[in-house]
């Protein structure tokens, strides 16, 4: 990512619109850490844009219309006087696309990368280091990118993300608590679909509106959001899916830099069919727990309420004693409750 420093403390207002239909809002936009901080004129942040994956929907026009990729009904408007930021933006848009394997070296690539792979299966018929090696040439961006594509999919099920105004800034709050190390950290709440949450490529989580409708604090669904980040750290979200999709799509994903629509399909049903969660050791949970400064025995009674197969979780809360940080500020709790509209 080009350098961001030169940009930390520039700032510009625009209009934003959250959906199509929503009325537009004056907003004030800054550069955060990797990303562009939409903000309302009270300084209360609204959304965070990753600016690998912003798109600017009139390319040389005025003015400038940005969306977030996968994503053109949120829009971000800026006009032609805030020059200072759209060219800042334009300068990182580039930077990034630099990086990005050009049209030429992409197609030697694709040959000699068939060849190999194509003999390699010839002799030794082993997919899974066609796999292996998928995951550790596929960028962040590209990974996101796939989330967002495996996210389409499932709205057939799950509904678009839960969006009400106030609880999606409390949702920020408390994506911001939680920081992912790695991947965007985005958290989205949905209506059905999912049965308690689901970590996507790229590391947007999806949580089910239960979490934080049916219960009096919000411990619980940070707990989840912790075994979630946890659980990919032990399982790649990307290989879980790349798994069920087979050694096909991951000779797509190299070939293409897509694992293709009718894998993404299928993986999307198998996620929504109330797939396995593969299990994380309590000492892990307990280590991710101390990591993000959360009580662990919310968690652990929301899973089983007799406590007797959690019973690690509840004695070993490495805040039993002490109490960790907030998470929420009560009224942003009340207002994440609300996400949904009732």
């Amino acid at each position: 990512m080009t350098a961001l420093s030169e940009y930390e403390k520039l700032e510009a207002q625009g209009l934003w619109q959250a959906a199509p239909g929503d009325q537009r809002r004056e907003v004030v936009v800054s550069m955060g850490n990797a990303t562009l901080v939409i903000a309302d004129m009270d300084d209360r942040a609204l959304t965070h844009w990753s600016i690998p994956a912003v798109v600017r929907a009139n390319p040389g026009q005025m003015p400038a219309i940005y969306h977030p990729d996968g994503d053109s009904g949120e829009t971000l408007e800026l006009a032609a006087t805030e020059n200072y930021m759209i060219d800042a933006i334009e300068k990182l848009r580039r930077g990034v696309a630099k990086l990005r394997p050009r049209p030429k070296r992409l197609r030697l690539g694709v040959v000699l990368g068939a060849i190999i792979v194509l003999a390699a299966l010839a002799v030794f018929w082993l997919p899974g280091l066609v796999r292996d090696h998928a995951l550790r040439v596929v960028p962040a961006v590209k990974r996101a990118q796939i989330g967002a594509a495996l996210e389409e999919q499932m709205q057939a099920a799950t509904g678009p993300p839960c969006r009400a105004p106030a609880g999606a800034a409390a949702l920020l709050r408390l994506a911001e608590r939680l920081p992912a190390r790695r991947g965007t950290g985005t958290l989205r709440v949905v209506r059905t679909g999912v049965d308690s949450t689901a970590m996507l490529p790229g590391g947007t989580i999806l949580i089910n509106r239960s979490l934080v409708e049916d219960f009096e604090e919000p411990d619980v669904v940070a707990g989840f959001i912790v075994a979630e980040r946890m659980r990919a750290r032990a399982y790649d979200p990307l290989e879980r899916l790349l798994d069920h999709a087979g050694p096909i799509a991951a000779f797509r994903l190299l070939t293409t830099g897509d694992p293709g629509p009718a894998a993404l399909r299928r993986y999307a049903r198998y996620l929504l069919a109330d797939a396995p969660l593969e299990p994380v050791a309590d000492a892990a949970l307990l280590e991710g727990f101390a990591a993000w400064s959360v009580r662990s025995s919310p968690y652990a009674f929301a899973r089983d309420s007799s406590g007797k197969s959690v019973l690690n979780l509840i004695e070993a809360d490495p805040f039993a004693t002490t109490a960790p940080p907030p998470l929420l500020r009560d009224a942003d709790w009340l207002r994440l409750q609300g996400i949904c509209g009732g």
